[in-house]
């Protein structure tokens, strides 16, 4: 019998699953195994009858009606795992009780791995079918790390509180958030969740698409193309020229025009010492011209459909 197996058994008390590995039909529990609290939730509620303990009442988890919530089974113990000893425990004053067959927080609390098993017992398939593996569960981030149980409403599912949850530990996306350009998070219109499956994704950081661009695509959907002509970065990866989070410069841009663009197209392409194009006089480095038109405007004046074009004349992305 696996370890895995164990936990679930005693976690959701599952007589099949006792039998099935060779314990009594009716489901008893192996001689040693922690037991439930006979009077179920009510022992819980005994001590743990005020905020924030009792707001769980108030949410999903706690319809009895439905065989498949955490209070049509044991209650609290579903959870919180076997906690019979824990209830009837009196240690002498100074010491502590003996904790929960699961702690979710505290200098006491289980493992990370320990605790999203209770959570993945129910919560199986759908977007968390890729947690095994992930970003998240391979750092031991646990599930209420994220997810308030005991609350009436989960902040982390809700739009317009769910960014501060995610900004506890991305510290660098919260300060981008405040950029003068930046997606309408902290106004409530985008969530992180909208471009991110936190608990896994077949995509790199952990966005929902199996690239960057698919992701983007799914709000951006006049920049998928496909062009005739097409823009090889835009193409490749949209963070080549955009910052997502956030940014000093207009349409998230990662540098501000035209140096963004002579960041690939060299002085080579663009020299203006020989009173080019734009009749510039010298080449500043990096292949940066002292042109009016670059310096003070933008490449974009002219090169218009930037991200591809299906003009015929529109090899060079002009309007």
């Amino acid at each position: 019998m696996s370890i895995k197996n164990v936990v679930i058994g005693l976690l959701c008390g599952s007589a099949a699953l006792w039998a099935a590995n060779g314990y009594a039909a009716e489901g008893a529990a192996p001689e040693g195994t922690a037991l439930y609290s006979e009077k179920g939730d009510q022992t819980c509620l005994k001590c743990h009858d005020e905020a924030p303990y009792n707001a769980i009442m108030k949410t999903p988890h706690a319809v009895k009606g439905d065989a498949r919530t955490p209070a049509a089974t044991h209650g609290c113990e579903s959870c919180h795992g076997p906690s019979a000893a824990h209830a009837s425990n009196r240690p002498p004053k100074g010491q502590k009780r003996t904790p929960p067959g699961v702690v979710f927080s505290g200098p006491d609390a289980s493992p990370a791995e320990a605790r999203a098993e209770v959570c993945v017992g129910c919560h199986r398939g759908g977007q968390r079918m890729k947690w095994v593996g992930s970003q998240h569960e391979a750092n031991n981030v646990a599930c209420n790390a994220c997810h308030t149980v005991h609350a009436e409403k989960d902040p982390v599912l809700v739009k317009t509180t769910q960014p501060e949850v995610c900004f506890t530990c991305h510290a660098k996306e919260r300060a981008d958030s405040f950029q003068y350009s930046h997606h309408p998070v902290r106004e409530g219109k985008v969530s992180c969740a909208d471009c991110h499956n936190v608990h896994g994704s077949p995509g790199p950081k952990l966005v929902k698409g199996f690239t960057i661009n698919a992701t983007c695509y799914t709000c951006h959907a006049e920049k998928r193309g496909p062009y005739i002509f097409e823009h090889q970065p835009v193409r490749e990866n949209c963070d080549n020229c955009h910052a997502p989070h956030g940014s000093p410069q207009a349409a998230l841009l990662t540098e501000r025009q035209p140096f963004l663009c002579s960041s690939c197209h060299s002085a080579s392409d663009n020299s203006n010492q020989s009173g080019g194009w734009f009749g510039g006089k010298s080449s500043l480095a990096g292949g940066h011209t002292q042109s009016y038109y670059l310096t003070n405007r933008s490449c974009l004046n002219c090169h218009s459909n930037i991200h591809g074009s299906n003009s015929p004349a529109g090899e060079a992305f002009l309007r």
